[in-house]
């Protein structure tokens, strides 16, 4: 009897009205695919985020939720959302996607990073390939007497120990930057370590394709031949066109539209050629991201233009069409989950142990390795490749792989949870006694250290000029931390930013600044002033970048930190909100801070660059209505009064009720007129004002809004000058809204108080016993004058390891 094909879905309907079912068509079936996907990776992305997961687990879970193991267990679902002749075309977008995706990797990978891998990093990197890679062939013979009886040798055993062996780079920068280990010695170590396994992972993975072939041995060698001489044609032919595109793309230009167009085109047409090979297209293309020159604005563009529509709608494609073959249920009955319990098993026990006693071996302590052993366990989307060419190539069984995929799904998961409770960084050892300007009288010629943050490059030039008015006197100095607030997002092209942190150890900017420019003027500031400068980079999420800010200001001892103001001013002088997430950035810092905490509202201080030491002429106002806020306003704008071109005028409006600390008031009050009466060039001036209601306060103010800066309290006890005072207080609110109309900057300050900042005496050395740490280290290399700079907390790159 002969056997009667389905017809091929035709691509649109007619429409409900005309009698169609878009179910029954490609393309409206293919929109409600990639919807669907969409609400259900992010609803569990969502869920899952207080457990702290990567959202690779979310994706894994919600395509096998979506599959036969969960909801596709309802024929009439799986008939009507992922029918058997639409999965062709959802097949086809998912590659297409995972093409794309896969060149974005190679964009992100670094070679000339992986070259400087220090010898550390490479042992832990090799024993973390080859134990599991020999693990997973010993798995593989389980395997073969059991469930794969009729697979082909040689393909399986390489298949299994590349599946144990693989470490998910992108995730494992995930997993550190949720644990704020991204910049640390574990989080570098283990950084520099996944890079060489997963260009590894992509050496072995090509041989396994290459041996998976129906063909004869010779068959597979020809295969193999021609994939290395098509990586040689890439490198001497690909690469220098690329270069010429990439050269012709100049800083500050827009990229050309022909060359975006010409480079995806390439990555296509490579794709087809390692597809005709017979060693998979994506190889092809992400062979053409590693070739692409990473220098310039070329390859950020190029990211810009691909990832958000190919990591937000094509990519979760591949995981529901692995979800698709994964069923859950062909795990069935004792022998099927000895299986799963034996690769997972071995999976840890390899990469953990492998890992771990190289660790050991190189003189990393027993707590590191052992993270280090977790965090290089960690899988992801080059696991699922792994799987599904693998099953594709009819090498790995249903049950087989799906198996593999819990164990990928398995071993991610509990990386996490485990990491949290057994990696303690350590504690500060040295006494934090300085948290305040003001400080005590024993503190008086000691060091001032400041942690002054900002978002992007427009805030460094005011952050100079600020710093350089506040230095002091020679005998006493100020050290300047300088730490760039960089967002980690969803998206995949943020971890190339921890490339470039490794690879110059330099604060970054985004693909729009100029980062030379910014870097000499870091350089510049620390040779021609006194100041003491460490320029530092948090990479974190917006959410919990705050705990970034906090930790180095307890581990650097700052006395006080400067946070950017939420809102950015315009040309008409409105302020611009950069968004909520910013705005709670900052009440974050001013709850939680173990010090003083100013709030920097910049409308220039000295134009847009920074002022040279002896060309410094700024004045400077400060409100003084009492409280320990303004006295601490008052301390720092004492020191400001100590620099030869800054010119500071306390205006003292008495308040119209009577202060319970007014005596504390005409302490420092007295002591500021004396240094009036000290200093004859008429640099340091007192004005006392009796304002009785708001209209006298506004009056004095306004009469004030030609200098270059305003120095105030946060909390000075007098009513609101404005409706709805925001978290800069009743004052300095006012000073920073619209209808204040001036050029001057305004400096809020936040005097530390333990009763009001409960969070901050986790950082009380006395609350607990001392454990060793690498401040004092840091501390002493800034004393000795170096002039390269690198990112918070450590001192360690790849190439440390290697001399």
């Amino acid at each position: 009897m002969a056997t009667v094909c389905p017809a091929p879905m035709q691509a649109t309907s007619h429409g409900v009205f005309q009698g169609d079912n878009p179910l029954d068509y490609s393309l409206p079936l293919a929109i409600l695919q990639i919807c669907l996907v969409v609400v259900v990776t992010r609803g569990l992305a969502y869920i899952l985020r207080p457990l702290r997961q990567p959202r690779v687990i979310a994706e894994i879970i919600g395509g096998v939720l979506l599959g036969p193991s969960a909801l596709g267990r309802s024929n009439k679902f799986l008939n009507a959302v992922f029918p058997h002749k639409s999965l062709p075309v959802l097949d086809t977008l998912a590659n297409i996607g995972l093409l794309f995706f896969l060149f974005l990797v190679g964009l992100e990978l670094d070679i000339a990073a992986i070259r400087r891998t220090g010898k550390k990093a490479l042992a832990i990197a090799l024993a973390g390939i080859s134990l599991p890679f020999a693990l997973g062939i010993g798995t593989s013979f389980a395997f073969r007497a059991t469930i794969v009886k009729g697979a082909p040798q040689a393909p399986f055993l390489v298949f299994m120990g590349v599946a144990l062996s693989i470490t998910a780079f992108p995730v494992l920068a995930r997993i550190l930057a949720e644990l704020k280990l991204l910049t640390t010695d574990l989080g570098r170590m283990a950084m520099s370590a996944a890079a060489v396994n997963d260009v590894a992972a992509w050496i072995l993975l090509a041989l396994a394709v290459a041996l998976s072939g129906d063909g004869s041995p010779i068959i597979s060698l020809w295969v193999l031949l021609t994939g290395v001489g098509f990586v040689i044609a890439i490198i001497l032919l690909l690469r220098p066109l690329l270069a010429w595109m990439a050269n012709r793309s100049p800083e500050g230009e827009p990229v050309k539209e022909v060359y975006i167009c010409a480079t995806l085109a390439i990555v296509l047409a490579a794709s087809f050629a390692t597809d005709a090979i017979g060693i998979h297209a994506l190889f092809g293309a992400f062979m053409v991201g590693i070739v692409v020159p990473k220098d310039g604005p070329f390859a950020g563009v190029l990211i810009e233009k691909v990832e958000d529509l190919i990591s937000g709608l094509f990519l979760p494609l591949y995981f529901v069409s692995s979800g698709l073959k994964t069923n859950v249920a062909t795990i069935s009955g004792a022998k099927s989950w000895g299986l799963l319990v034996l690769v997972i098993t071995n999976a840890c026990i390899g990469k953990i142990g492998g890992t771990v006693i190289t660790s050991l071996v190189v003189k990393i302590p027993v707590r590191e390795a052992v993270t280090l052993g977790f965090l290089m366990n960690t899988k992801g989307l080059v696991e699922l490749i792994v799987l599904n060419i693998g099953r594709d190539r009819k090498v790995l069984n249903d049950e087989a792989f799906a198996i593999l995929v819990l164990m990928a799904l398995f071993t991610t998961f509990i990386t996490t949870p485990i990491v949290m409770a057994i990696y303690k960084p350590a504690r500060p050892s040295a006494p934090y006694k300085r948290r305040t300007v003001e400080g005590s009288p024993s503190d008086a010629d000691s060091e001032l250290r400041v942690l002054a943050c900002f978002h992007s490059n427009r805030n460094v030039p005011t952050l100079l000029n600020l710093v350089e008015s506040s230095r002091g006197t020679s005998r006493r100095r100020l050290a300047m931390y300088a730490m760039h607030l960089v967002e980690l997002s969803e998206r995949s092209s943020a971890i190339s930013m921890v490339h470039r942190t490794r690879r110059n150890a330099m604060p970054f900017f985004n693909s729009g600044d100029k980062d030379g420019q910014m870097v000499v003027a870091f350089e510049a500031f620390q040779q021609l002033s006194t100041v003491r400068v460490k320029p530092m980079t948090a990479i974190s999420d917006l959410e919990t970048i705050h705990r970034d800010v906090i930790n180095s200001a307890a581990e650097k001892r700052a006395a006080i930190v400067i946070m950017p103001y939420h809102k950015m001013p315009q040309h008409d002088g409105t302020f611009h909100s950069l968004g909520s997430q910013y705005h709670d950035m900052n009440k974050r810092v001013l709850r939680g801070a173990p010090c003083s905490v100013a709030i920097l509202v910049d409308r220039g201080l000295g134009g847009h660059s920074q002022v040279a030491a002896k060309n410094v002429a700024f004045s400077v106002s400060v409100l003084f209505f009492g409280g320990p806020d303004d006295r601490e306003a008052l301390a720092y704008a004492t020191r400001m009064a100590e620099h030869p071109g800054v010119n500071v005028t306390l205006t003292r409006i008495r308040p119209s009720r009577p202060l319970h600390d007014e005596e504390s008031d005409e302490v420092v009050v007295e002591a500021f007129k004396a240094k009036v009466d000290a200093v004859k060039d008429g640099s340091v001036s007192f004005d006392n004002i009796e304002a009785s209601g708001k209209e006298a306060v506004l009056e004095a103010i306004n009469s004030l809004s030609k200098c270059n800066m305003f120095v105030v309290g946060r909390m000075p006890p007098t009513e609101p000058l404005v409706e709805r005072p925001e978290e800069l207080g009743p004052v300095g609110s006012y000073l920073a809204s619209p209808e204040f109309k001036t050029s001057a900057s305004v400096l809020v300050i936040k005097r530390y108080d333990p009763a009001t900042n409960p969070a901050s005496k986790r950082f009380d050395p006395k609350a607990r016993p001392p454990v060793a740490t690498d401040v004092e280290d840091d501390d002493e290399e800034m004393n000795s004058g170096g002039g390269s700079a690198s990112v918070v907390p450590v001192q360690w790159t790849p190439t440390h390891d290697s001399a």
